[in-house]
């Protein structure tokens, strides 16, 4: 039997895994032509169909996604174990794939990771901004950061940031002509800048809780958004209330842009952890990045 090239099953499953030649020819480094022809050339040597091809999309066929299901695991394994072999170098090498939030990787990961990026030149680091809840083992990641309490029970987590708490604030321009909510339910009454979720599509609950008594909110206002930056800029043009992290909102409180209501019922829950999948053997550039990013704690928690 002549020898099946490995190349053309490790094109088909880029393509099949990104639903695209586009972006599977530039993960190969390879042009969408000749990404398309070697897909070709696969598919008459089976003599199967395995990709259906739309102007819009691409997917793949029954007989696509079986062999997608055989193949495209060993092919992580078989990296997984190549990035394994850094062990015999000098120095730990290869590239660590996370998603996370805009804020916590300015806030967190950066300045937490500069110095391992110093001491070890040959690790890279690559960085999918989004802020929904991106599946980390279908779409490849190394690993995610997200809040404790939204990690899935069958992930490791670890903590890398202290608690957190969220504050309700607004400008003092637009207090100064709306009433001070004093309560949760008051809000309902204001303009209220709503966040779009990404994951789920639908608007965020605000939630407070104080003395074991929990609220939730469901507010109403003229601007939603679905990230953080441009729910501060319309809270600080006076343009509504937001509730946002209050670390992201310090500088702006500290110098009277924004102005705090209901503190008292925000309370402390857990901060930011980076999560990923059991795995047989960890890079150990992966184990670097993790040892860098953990706060105090003897060990990770499993969720």
């Amino acid at each position: 039997m002549a020898r099946r090239n490995l190349n053309d099953l490790l094109a088909f499953v880029t393509v099949a895994r990104e639903g695209s030649f586009t972006r599977a020819a530039a993960a190969l480094g390879v042009t969408q032509s000749a990404l398309s022809q070697t897909i070709r050339a696969l598919e008459e040597r089976l003599q199967i169909r395995l990709l259906t091809r739309t102007t819009r999309s691409v997917s793949s066929t029954p007989a696509g996604e079986r062999l997608l299901q055989a193949i495209g695991n060993r092919f992580d394994e078989i990296e997984a174990e190549l990035d394994a072999l850094t062990e015999l170098r000098d120095k730990p090498a290869g590239t660590v794939r996370i998603t996370c939030g805009d804020h916590v990787l300015h806030s967190v990961l950066l300045p937490k990771l500069a110095p391992l990026l110093r001491e070890y030149p040959d690790i890279k680091l690559e960085f999918d901004v989004n802020y929904g809840f991106r599946d980390i083992v279908a779409d490849r990641f190394d690993a995610g950061v997200r809040l404790g309490k939204t990690i899935d029970k069958d992930m490791i987590a670890v903590p890398i940031g202290p608690p957190m708490r969220l504050a309700v604030v607004a400008s003092p321009g637009y207090f100064a002509v709306h009433p001070i909510p004093r309560t949760p339910k008051d809000l309902t009454a204001h303009r209220c800048i709503n966040q779009r979720m990404q994951s789920s599509g639908g608007l965020y609950v605000w939630d407070f809780e104080r003395r074991g008594q929990q609220v939730n909110v469901r507010v109403d206002g003229q601007l939603i958004f679905n990230t953080t930056q441009p729910q501060i800029n319309a809270a600080v043009a006076g343009l509504g209330i937001t509730l946002l992290p209050e670390d992201e909102l310090g500088p702006y409180m500290a110098d009277g842009r924004l102005v705090r209501v209901l503190e008292d019922w925000c309370p402390k829950f857990e901060g930011y952890h980076l999560y990923y999948p059991s795995r047989r053997q960890p890079s150990p550039a992966f184990t670097l990045v993790v040892q860098a990013l953990r706060v105090a704690t003897p060990h990770p928690s499993k969720r």
